[in-house]
């Protein structure tokens, strides 16, 4: 408590949004729905009172393409093919989807996000980039179950920010869903707040310990490692789906 005060009286500008978030967050909880729903709230608020783009974490037109280019740039440098099935989890407004979508053959890019108005925002960002004959797939997840994607299917996943934003158990979800989509040799790429013991933020912000998620991904099945040439705000893991799997 009184790191938080010490905090308050260095950025007092920061007091009055801190407390609208707690209250907020307080409100979306009261529903009493599940953690997905949770945060499917709190997107959507940011969204609606400031802006998609705002909403995935861009404050500005230029960020957005910024983080959208370093995504793209470094996927592709590191063994993306325009013939890979990829799954971008947690797609946003399409601000990597944006630049995958050309680069991809027609039909290969799948997005999914928990946001109604971020999906929306997302099929406006196709149109608005006139990349409708790529023929890109957003859908809208009320879960972490993607039991309407078929087994095997996708040759790369991705997922930036979003481990950053949810709970372990609901992580554990994911990797097992997505490792479930992927073809044998596969990867899964996601980004996650590298923090030196776990701990939460308002209950919308997570930090974990590396050796947590890659422990946690090879109890999924998956062959782990941290992507040391990643530079960002956030760490990346990279987790391969083997050649030969084993069941989870």
């Amino acid at each position: 408590m009184f790191s938080k005060v010490k905090k308050a009286l260095r950025y007092p500008n920061r007091i009055i949004p801190f407390f609208k978030r707690v209250n907020r967050n307080r409100r979306l909880k009261s529903s009493g729905d599940n953690f997905i729903a949770f945060y499917a709230g709190v997107v959507d608020d940011d969204a609606t009172k400031v802006s998609p783009s705002r909403a995935i974490g861009s404050f500005t037109p230029e960020h957005w393409e910024e983080v959208g280019k370093k995504q793209f740039d470094y996927l592709t440098s590191h063994g993306l093919r325009g013939q890979d099935r990829f799954l971008d989890i947690g797609c946003g407004n399409l601000r990597l989807g944006s630049k995958l979508i050309p680069y991809l053959d027609a039909g290969n890019y799948t997005g999914i996000d928990i946001s109604p108005r971020i999906v929306t925002a997302a099929l406006e960002t196709v149109k608005m980039h006139n990349i409708q004959d790529k023929l890109p797939r957003v859908f809208l997840v009320a879960e972490t179950n993607y039991g309407f994607l078929p087994e095997n299917y996708f040759n790369a996943a991705h997922a930036h920010s979003v481990f950053s934003h949810l709970p372990i158990g609901e992580i554990e979800k994911v990797l097992r869903e997505t490792w479930r989509v992927l073809k044998p040799g596969g990867w899964f790429d996601f980004t996650f707040r590298n923090g030196a013991v776990e701990k939460d933020h308002l209950k919308e912000d997570f930090d974990y310990p590396a050796a947590k998620l890659l422990e946690l991904s090879q109890k999924c099945g998956y062959q782990a490692k941290m992507m040391e040439d990643w530079v960002y705000s956030q760490d990346k893991i990279r987790a391969v789906k083997p050649e030969i799997s084993r069941g989870v």
